[in-house]
């Protein structure tokens, strides 16, 4: 890639710009207002030009399209207003972002948690995004981070709560505080799926 770099900067008389990454986007944990291309400096140094006036994620989805590719991405479960003011992000906006890109790529999306949630907040975040009458929800989504802590206090019920929300588009109403009939997770997808991939890994829900 570095050499694919070099010869492009050089055919078009930027030799200078052919020595590695930008020069301008400083380092990989600094604020934008820090940076001398007032860009997200994270997506930059690992290779993504998503800038204000760039969409970084665009042609990603385009070139996907063209291979018959899933988009997956993280951080379904994150909202903006969890965030610190100080970090200046925005997780919803880049999950917008996204799926705009795979919408006008006609492509599917699929998603997946970035930190370890077992709360009800987290798990509305995710079907919130993926519920979707206009063709942009989450074709599938991987839970991640899952260990003994699913099984503590209410987190189970929070689960089994979203997967059955999930399993049904996210319009049904929530599970019981008590539920003295037991709570059984559909599994008609997982079976399908396991016999179409005939491997175990993480489930799709």
């Amino acid at each position: 890639m570095k050499a694919s770099l070099a010869a492009a900067a050089e055919v078009i008389g930027k030799k200078e710009w052919g020595g590695g990454g930008p020069h301008n986007s400083d380092q990989y944990n600094q604020f934008p207002k820090d940076t001398g291309s007032r860009s997200h400096a994270a997506e930059l140094t690992a290779g993504y030009y998503n800038t204000r006036h760039n969409d970084g994620y665009l042609p990603i989805a385009k070139m996907f399209a063209n291979h018959d590719v899933v988009f997956n991405f993280t951080c379904m479960e994150m909202k903006d207003s969890e965030e610190p003011d100080h970090a200046n992000c925005s997780p919803e906006g880049l999950v917008h972002q996204v799926k705009t890109a795979t919408r006008t790529a006609r492509i599917e999306l699929a998603g997946e948690n970035a930190l370890e949630r077992y709360d009800a907040g987290g798990y509305a975040q995710v079907l919130s995004t993926s519920m979707s009458d206009s063709g942009s929800g989450l074709a599938a989504f991987t839970y991640l981070r899952m260990n003994k802590k699913l099984f503590e206090g209410d987190n189970w019920r929070h689960l089994v709560d979203f997967v059955r929300n999930m399993s049904e588009g996210g319009r049904r109403q929530r599970l019981p505080d008590f539920d003295s009939r037991g709570s059984d997770i559909y599994v008609g997808h997982i079976n399908k799926t396991k016999e179409q991939n005939q491997e175990a890994g993480t489930v799709l829900v």
